[in-house]
């Protein structure tokens, strides 16, 4: 009897490794096709962040950034934060924009219960606001995919600032 109930649990644990292996699979496969097609419309995939259901894309073509189906056009953007738990702690403003059109960003702070440290940015743009939500996994990879997203909207907005007014801001 108890040979019996050996097999069965054992037959039961391949099925659901099996199970676990198809999953994973299939979800390898979704992501393939997801950065296939982004490179496919020829954007270039800057991160890949982790939403609560999936991850999403952050990537960019010549004249627009894309997070999600978010676009945002490049030549709106005023300026761009790094953002820990709402508060900005790196920014860089475009001198192409009016002082007018240039204002401190913070969002509210979200508690999440545990004490950790939510990363996000702020592309700031003539139309509004958008808020890329680099998470709060964990410190180290929460603050490299933040870091990652500011420095391709912080070096894209250098490089039009040098394009517009001929001379480059330093760091």
């Amino acid at each position: 009897m108890r040979d019996v109930f050996a097999g069965v649990a054992a037959i039961l644990l391949t099925l659901v490794a099996l199970s676990l292996a198809t999953t994973l699979q299939r979800y390898r496969k979704r992501r393939a096709r997801a950065r296939d097609s982004e490179r496919a419309l020829g954007r270039t995939i800057v991160a890949e962040i982790p939403a609560p259901d999936d991850l999403v894309l952050f990537s960019e073509d010549d004249v627009r950034f894309h997070y999600g189906e978010r676009s945002i056009d490049k030549d709106l953007i005023v300026a761009v934060r790094v953002l820990v738990n709402g508060a900005p702690i790196a920014a860089y403003v475009s001198t192409r924009h009016t002082a007018a059109a240039r204002q401190p960003t913070s969002f509210e702070d979200h508690p999440e219960g545990i004490a950790r440290d939510r990363w996000d940015v702020a592309i700031e743009t003539a139309t509004g606001t958008v808020l890329v939500e680099c998470g709060a996994i964990r410190e180290r990879v929460s603050q490299e995919l933040a870091r990652t997203v500011f420095d391709a909207v912080k070096r894209d907005l250098e490089r039009r600032d040098t394009e517009e007014t001929g001379e480059h801001r330093g760091r």
